[in-house]
């Protein structure tokens, strides 16, 4: 979590966005990769509540796949936010209506996200019991795959001059 310095360095509140490269145990196949990009936002300061979260996350989402998006919030674990959520779009193929690309249940998931773990605040140095914030993470390349209807992963990495061509 790059934030964890900025806490650490900033005063508060802030607003930041965070952009890097991220390594997980996947497979490499179509859907997954070992190594993404992926960018993390936070907002921490006072009287900042999941309502909040879920009024930036809706605004970016329908900036981003258009104003008919439905967008759902479904309880998950991250070990950094209390309560967490993974956050899913209505499909931009069928329309939510179920296909394959969506495993036939309307949604795809995008992203995670969640309220700043009170701990997460300590451990940064910050002892202010009325400091809130929230968090969230999304993989750009997945995000890509979703808005161009990339159908592999891989294209992304491959510099395929024919994949690369159809984005001029």
């Amino acid at each position: 979590m790059k934030e964890i310095r900025v806490l650490e360095k900033f005063s508060v509140p802030l607003r930041i966005i965070a952009i890097g490269k991220t390594f997980r145990r996947d497979a490499f196949d179509a859907s997954h990769s070992p190594v993404f990009h992926q960018v993390e936002g936070l907002m921490v300061g006072y009287n900042i509540t999941f309502s909040n979260l879920k009024a930036v996350l809706a605004f970016f989402l329908r900036e981003l796949f258009g104003p008919e998006i439905r967008i759902r919030f479904l309880p998950s674990y991250f070990p950094f936010t209390e309560p967490s959520a993974e956050v899913s779009i209505s499909c931009v193929i069928c329309g939510g209506k179920g296909c394959q690309t969506c495993g036939w249940s309307g949604w795809l998931e995008l992203l995670g996200a969640g309220m700043v773990h009170p701990e997460v605040f300590r451990k940064a140095g910050l002892k202010d019991p009325q400091l809130t914030g929230f968090a969230f993470g999304a993989g750009i390349d997945r995000i890509a795959m979703i808005k161009y209807r990339i159908d592999d992963i891989r294209h992304l990495s491959f510099n395929d001059m024919r994949f690369l061509n159809q984005f001029k």
